[in-house]
C-alpha cells in the first residue's frame, strides 16, 4: 500500500511540474488565439497523442493477459490486465470528466489573458480547499482545521489580488480563475470516482475528445480564429496539448487511482508554486511583497488543511 501511494504521489508531482510550466505556454498562446480555440486545439492534440499510446498499451496488456493466463493455467485474468473495447464506465466517466475539464480549461485560458501567470497559478490552486468543502455535500466529514484553512486562503487572496490595488473587487481575470478552481475541483472529484473502474489512458483519451468537441462548438459559436494566429500559437498548443494535456492529465488519472482526493489535490497544487517560478524566470513577471505574502499564506493554508488533521487523528 505504501509503495502504491509513493508511486501515485510521484505521478501526481510530475503532473504538477508539467502544469506549472504550462502556464507560461498558455499565456503565450493567449496572445495569438482566443480561449475556446486554444482549449479545443490543445484537447484534440492531447487526444491524438494518446490514441497510439492507448493502442500500444492495450496490445501490451493483451499479451500480458495471455501470458498470465498460460502461467496460471486458467482463462481468468486480473482486471488490470484486461484489454478490449470502450466500456460504459469509460464512456460515461470520460464524458463527465471531459465536460468538467472543458469548462475549467476555458475559464482558465480566458482568465489567464487578463491576469499574470503567478496569480493564475495560485488562484487555480484554490481547488485544494474546494475539494474537501464539496465533500460536505457528499456526506463526508470535514475537519475543523479545514475551515481555518478556508479563512487563511481568503486572507491570502486579499493580499494576492486586492491589497494596494485601490479597490475592493477582483479583476475580470481573477474572477474567471476562481471559477476555474471550482470547476477543477469538480474534475478532480470526478476522476476520483471513475478512475478505479476505468483504464487510465482510455479514460484520459475520451476526456480530451469530449473536451475538444465541446470547446470546438464554443469556438464556432463565439470566436473567429485565423490561420496566422493559429500558426503563431502552434508551439504553445503543441507543448500544452502533448505535455500538459496528453501526459500530465493521464498522470493525474493514474495517480489518483486509489488515492484520497484531498491528498491528491495537495500534491497537484504544487503547480501554483512552479507557475510563479516559471513566470518569474521566463516572463519576468515579478510579484510584490504583498502578493508574495498572500501566496505564502495560501500555500500555508493548503498544507495546514491536509497535514494537521492527519497528525491530530494519529495522536488520537
Amino acid at each position: 500500500m505504501k509503495k502504491t501511494q509513493l508511486k501515485n504521489s510521484i505521478l501526481l508531482f510530475l503532473a504538477a511540474l508539467i502544469w506549472g510550466t504550462a502556464f507560461v505556454a498558455q499565456a503565450k498562446g493567449a496572445d495569438h488565439v482566443p480561449g475556446f480555440t486554444f482549449t479545443a486545439a490543445r484537447s484534440f492534440t492531447g487526444a491524438l497523442f494518446l490514441i497510439p499510446v492507448a493502442f500500444l498499451s492495450e496490445k501490451f496488456k493483451k499479451n500480458r493477459s495471455v501470458s498470465y493466463s498460460k502461467l496460471c493455467g486458467t482463462d481468468k485474468v486480473m482486471r488490470d490486465h484486461m484489454a478490449g473495447p470502450l466500456t460504459k464506465a469509460e464512456l460515461i466517466g470520460g464524458s463527465v470528466c471531459g465536460t468538467a475539464l472543458a469548462m475549467a480549461s476555458n475559464f482558465q485560458q480566458i482568465g489567464i489573458s487578463h491576469t499574470t501567470v503567478a496569480k493564475s497559478g495560485f488562484l487555480t490552486a484554490l481547488y485544494v480547499i474546494i475539494v474537501p468543502v464539496i465533500g460536505i455535500f457528499l456526506k463526508k466529514k470535514i475537519h475543523p482545521v479545514i475551515w481555518l484553512s478556508v479563512a487563511m486562503s481568503i486572507a491570502g487572496l486579499y493580499l494576492l489580488c486586492l491589497f494596494g490595488k485601490g479597490n475592493l473587487s477582483f479583476s475580470y481575470g481573477d474572477t474567471l480563475e476562481i471559477i476555474c478552481a471550482l470547476l477543477f475541483a469538480v474534475q478532480i472529484i470526478s476522476v476520483d470516482h471513475y478512475s478505479p473502474r476505468c483504464r487510465g489512458i482510455i479514460l484520459s483519451c475520451v476526456q480530451f475528445s469530449v473536451c475538444g468537441m465541446e470547446s470546438l462548438i464554443l469556438m464556432i459559436l463565439f470566436e473567429h480564429p485565423d490561420v496566422k494566429g493559429l500558426m503563431a500559437a502552434l508551439p504553445s498548443i503543441l507543448y500544452v496539448g502533448i505535455f500538459s494535456s496528453g501526459i500530465a492529465y493521464t498522470l493525474q488519472i493514474l495517480g489518483q487511482k486509489n488515492m484520497d482526493p484531498t491528498l491528491s489535490s495537495l500534491i497537484m497544487c504544487l503547480e501554483s508554486v512552479i507557475s510563479a517560478i516559471s513566470g518569474w524566470i521566463i516572463l519576468g513577471q515579478k510579484m510584490s511583497p504583498s502578493e508574495i505574502a498572500g501566496a505564502c499564506l495560501m500555500f500555508a493554508s493548503i498544507v495546514l488543511s491536509q497535514i494537521l488533521p492527519a497528525k491530530i487523528g494519529n495522536r488520537k
